[in-house]
């Protein structure tokens, strides 16, 4: 048992030497508060934190030891939507965003959603090339998102 994980560290900001154990995730398994996890090598601990949290592929759940769990990002089902110019692009984008659809945004203006054909076919009637495949999936946290990782809520 690797103990409690009561922090996180992002990518980058924590001693790699210290890492204990990796966790793979997908997208939804990595927005926790507290909740027991296996780590890659069969190893249990608790995700113990004060409020929840959003974490990425790298970052460091940080052991109340000082030891550290990285998070992998797991490959999931996702569909890259490719268009030829940037009026396209935009309005590919303004639409997924219209129906509140995370999306990531990848380099060379590609734009990243979790497979889902409904909105793959609109981006296609909207001009966008869409190929279908498994990968990390980490959508913008949008603007209302705080440090802490909270989102932006309201009704409709």
């Amino acid at each position: 048992m690797l103990g409690r994980a009561v922090a996180i560290a992002k990518a980058g900001s924590w001693p790699a030497a210290e890492q204990r154990a990796t966790v793979t995730l997908d997208y939804d398994q990595r927005h926790r508060r507290r909740i027991r996890l296996t780590a890659d090598d069969g190893q249990a601990f608790l995700l113990d934190l004060e409020r929840a949290a959003r974490f990425e592929d790298g970052d460091g759940l940080q052991l109340e030891d000082g030891g550290y769990v990285r998070v992998v990002a797991a490959p999931e089902p996702i569909a890259d939507l490719r268009c030829a110019a940037q009026l396209e692009a935009a309005r590919v984008a303004w639409h997924i965003g219209n129906r509140h659809v995370p999306l990531q945004i990848m380099e060379a203006g590609v734009l990243r959603i979790r497979d889902d054909h409904v909105i793959a076919d609109m981006a296609r009637r909207l001009g966008a090339e869409v190929t279908c495949g498994r990968a990390p999936f980490s959508p913008e946290p949008g603007a209302y998102a705080t440090e802490a990782g909270a989102g932006h809520e309201h009704a409709h």
